[in-house]
């Protein structure tokens, strides 16, 4: 079981080249990734992206990469000769307006007149920077899973212990329900006789009625199936990818407990439903955090 939320980090540095990878992940329907990285990896986009799938399944997820490099690499000048034509246009024509003046054009300061000369950036994307980025991506990725696993435990905790009070208020319910015909047969017979005053109560038409309140407040059918939601819960929790599967339960979860509120007529059941729904919205708000 995993939480889609967690942290990690993968470093390579090896001969001058520093890379650092970073990833962060939320909560997320599903997958969804954004990269921040130098532009020299803008072609590796895809790969990342690829990469990045093959750990993840569900949750938003940022990935930061920074990269240094240290190594010695040839330096390449770009001279802009039109530039350093105008440069000399223009001082021959300053010449010609002002000739006292002592000409010092020279090549050298040609050079130095601004943007002239520039330092061409010479870096490019290279073997060993596709395999510092695979190196630090796939560290960052096991280490935030790593962080997942963990949070993932602490989830199934927190559920598995909200499924066992579900266990047993759904037995309390169980045990109250068969009272309840009894207990409205009493209460309605007391009611029949005081209204009706010594006049002998018809047994048949006693025993229809609490038939068809018997058979309207009967919830056997949901009590089954909520023991059946809390075995297959209990045997999803041990499988790895788990969110949706859960997800989808916890959604019959509460259809069960809704209709075995409507359904019971009976102040004690009901109280012990509404508990049952607070701990089922409980676990569907951690369900969420699940991968």
């Amino acid at each position: 079981m995993l939480s889609m939320t967690g942290y990690g980090k993968g470093e390579y540095a090896e001969n001058g080249l520093e890379l650092t990878c970073e990833i962060k992940t939320v909560n997320n329907r599903y997958l969804d990734v954004s990269i921040k990285a130098p532009r020299i990896f803008a072609c590796l986009e895809d790969v990342i992206r690829s990469t990045v799938r093959k750990k993840l399944t569900r949750g938003h997820a940022d990935v930061f990469i920074s990269l240094k490099d240290k190594r010695e690499r040839p330096t390449a000048l770009a001279l802009d000769m039109a530039l350093a034509s105008s440069y000399v246009a223009a001082a021959k024509t300053m010449k010609e307006a002002f000739p006292d003046l002592t000409d010092d054009i020279t090549l050298s300061s040609v050079l130095r007149y601004p943007d002239v000369m520039k330092q061409e950036d010479t870096q490019s994307l290279d073997e060993e920077m596709t395999k510092a980025l695979d190196t630090a991506l796939n560290i960052a990725l096991d280490k935030l899973n790593e962080m997942r696993a963990v949070e993932g435990e602490k989830l199934k905790a927190d559920m598995l212990s909200r499924v066992e009070t579900i266990e047993t208020l759904v037995a309390e319910i169980a045990a109250r329900a068969p009272k309840i015909a009894q207990e409205y047969r009493e209460k309605l017979t007391a009611k029949v006789k005081d209204y009706l005053d010594g006049v002998q109560v018809d047994e048949g038409r006693l025993l229809t009625e609490v038939a068809v309140f018997t058979d309207k407040s009967n919830i056997d059918e949901e009590l089954t199936r909520l023991r059946s939601h809390i075995e297959q819960f209990r045997s999803i929790s041990e499988e790895g990818i788990v969110g949706r599967k859960l997800d989808f339960l916890v959604q019959e979860f509460n259809r069960e407990a809704n209709t075995t509120c409507s359904k019971s007529n009976d102040v004690t059941i009901t109280r012990a439903g509404l508990a049952l729904k607070n701990e089922i919205e409980k676990i569907r708000e951690q369900v969420q955090n699940l991968e």
